[in-house]
């Protein structure tokens, strides 16, 4: 194969045999690879039933065949798993370096298995794999993993993939971290991580990843590497500003959440923005592998020196749905969330779901023990809940839960804002329906990525749309976005190519490294197998679409109450039928076995 070695390192932590196993191009031209690959995997060897916090469940690790090729953004990687916070499937991506050092040692992915009383870490050169005592790592923070690991083997060149003290306490939202402050963040993957004792995976490669035919490769990724860099997002805004340019964006537009989307606005948002912090704190950019965007921050605060971020969503989460406005707080909070390894949508979210409940005196002082009044706007708590959460101590250990938890403890499960048990990302979908039926209807829960309808929606990628829009073109474009997204995660990409490329582009790509000759819809066809194969382990892990596939209430029911979008709900009942209808789902939103026999999926009816 090309792109793809055909190599799987298969890990039991059980009794720690280590395996490597081949698979082939026939695999591969159904799924590609990375999150196509996992989803492949968890379906033939797992029952979706499992106990996501067991022996049982399954860790996928796994890179695309573009991955580590000089493709423009080609350094990612998912973690597929059962996730221990949503009880379905998680497929969380990164970038950074990792994932191109993976393929240079000459793997694909790495399957998880079983778990281990002890821990250990995952030790990759080349040919040599090898699982080392992880026992003087137990407890360290990331940067304190990575510079021990590189000590221990005199490389500062490793590059490390592990989890920090949120994982190791089993968190439920805990990430898999890299690379320093890279995130597969969403959906508790670094907690599965932790169950199994795995602390790290270090890798150092020496291998070139392949391609069909060279000469024409590259001249396919110099037109795709000009086309993003003469994007005014792929070129312009996300290189100048990092993803805080959508702070003002998004707030102008009336879908910048305020303490717990209560309001979709916030006064003081461009004291968060990309530009305030290129003025205050911005030290430099850091492109992942092979990047041309470099959207990532190199920031500087006096307390804590360099550190990287934070991201839009994680100057949203830990800023204004908690009512905070100070920068400065935010990185340093964004900070502590990539030493402890945690996701930093769901931390956010869960603690201003605590916010809510305590200024609805659903939480008293009584239950809070020795620990502070979890109030909106309140500075000085956020850095002190963030170490308890991650130690699991006191009142932190029910945080630890995440907020559908946390709310339905104690009675106000209504003021949790999250879909399928995952906290909501940084966009109020009263203000971009299509994004609120993407919202509801994802494999993996309140995800924004997976179906990024804020691009046509508000910033008009690949055209723009009426974001009150609710017609069937509106919903064929959604369904676009999460075939074509699917196809992106798969081949290894960053989605933020898409301010720059479209779906040909990715056919020129993947055809010129692989040597294929697939059209455009044969790759979106992939991509509709993918989402369809989500969906299946989702059914039978339990999903009940009709109840599931659905918004908060304060999403559906009370309208936004100022701003450009005063007086708007999301109108799901309208659209969900007709979603359903498009993908050839039954009313039920459950998959016809004629659907599955079409995309190939019969194997796992």
């Amino acid at each position: 194969m090309f792109g793809n070695w055909g190599k799987i390192i298969r890990v039991d932590m059980s009794s720690g045999n280590i395996k490597v196993e081949e698979w082939g191009e026939d695999v591969a031209r159904k799924w590609i690879g990375s999150r196509g690959l996992g989803i492949y995997l968890l379906l033939k060897e797992m029952d979706p039933g499992v106990e996501p916090l067991s022996a049982e469940n399954k860790l996928v690790i796994s890179a695309g065949p573009l991955t580590g090729t000089s493709a423009p953004t080609a350094s990612r990687y998912n973690v597929i798993t059962k996730s221990p916070l949503t009880g379905y499937i998680a497929f969380s991506n990164s970038g950074g370096y990792w994932a191109a050092e993976l393929k240079r040692a000459g793997y694909d992915a790495i399957i998880v298995e079983g778990a281990s009383d002890k821990p250990y870490y995952l030790f990759i050169h080349d040919d040599h794999v090898e699982l080392k005592d992880a026992t003087p790592l137990w407890g360290l923070k990331m940067s304190e993993t990575e510079s021990w690991i590189r000590r221990q083997h005199n490389d500062p060149h490793i590059k490390v993939l592990g989890v920090g003290p949120a994982g190791e306490k089993l968190v439920r939202f805990a990430a898999v971290m890299n690379d320093g402050h890279r995130a597969a963040g969403r959906a508790g993957v670094g907690a599965v991580m932790g169950f199994k004792k795995l602390k790290a995976i270090a890798v150092r490669g020496s291998k070139t990843v392949r391609v069909a035919d060279p000469e024409k490769f590259m001249l396919v990724v110099r037109e795709k590497v000009n086309k993003i860099r003469n994007d005014p997002v792929g070129g312009g805004g996300l290189p100048k500003f990092g993803t805080s340019v959508l702070v003002n964006i998004i707030n102008e537009n009336g879908l910048y959440p305020y303490k717990n989307f209560q309001e979709s606005q916030f006064q003081y948002a461009y004291e968060q923005s990309g530009e305030a912090m290129v003025k205050k704190y911005l030290v430099k950019n850091k492109p992942c592998y092979a990047c041309p965007i470099g959207c990532a921050r190199v920031n500087k605060l006096p307390t804590i020196g360099e550190t990287e971020g934070p991201e839009y969503e994680s100057i949203w989460a830990l800023g204004s749905n908690m009512g905070i406005n100070d920068l400065a707080t935010i990185i340093e909070a964004n900070h502590m969330a990539d030493e402890y390894g945690f996701d930093t949508i769901s931390l956010g979210g869960t603690l201003a779901t605590a916010m809510e409940l305590y200024e609805r005196k659903l939480i008293k002082d009584e239950d809070l023990g020795d620990f502070p009044p979890p109030r909106f706007g309140n500075t000085e708590v956020l850095h002190y809940y963030i170490e308890k959460i991650a130690k699991r101590e006191g009142f932190g250990n029910l945080l630890a839960e995440g907020g559908y938890r946390l709310a339905k403890h104690f009675n106000g499960e209504q003021y949790f804002m999250g879909v399928k048990k995952l906290e909501l990302p940084a966009y109020d979908p009263r203000g971009a329906e299509g994004h609120g039926l993407g919202y509801a209807t994802n494999n993996r829960g309140g995800c924004h990525i997976k179906n990024y309808m804020i691009s046509p929606e508000i910033l008009g990628y690949p055209k723009k749309m009426d974001p009150h829009d609710i017609s069937d073109e509106k919903i064929n474009m959604l369904i676009l976005f999460q075939h074509l997204t699917a196809v992106i995660d798969s081949s290894g990409l960053c989605l933020f190519s898409t301010f720059g490329l479209w779906a040909d582009d990715y056919r020129d790509l993947l055809n010129a490294a692989l040597g294929w000759d697939y059209t455009t819809e044969d790759y979106l066809k992939i991509g509709e197998r993918i989402w369809n194969a989500e969906r299946l382990f989702n059914l039978k892990a339990g999903l009940k679409p009709l109840e599931e596939d659905t918004l908060p209430k304060r999403l559906l029911e009370e309208p936004v109450p100022s701003g450009p979008n005063k007086g708007r709900v999301v109108r799901l009942k309208e659209m969900l039928p007709r979603y359903y209808k498009l993908r050839g789902w039954g009313e039920d939103g459950t998959i016809p076995y004629e659907k599955l026999k079409e995309l190939g999926l019969e194997e796992f009816a």
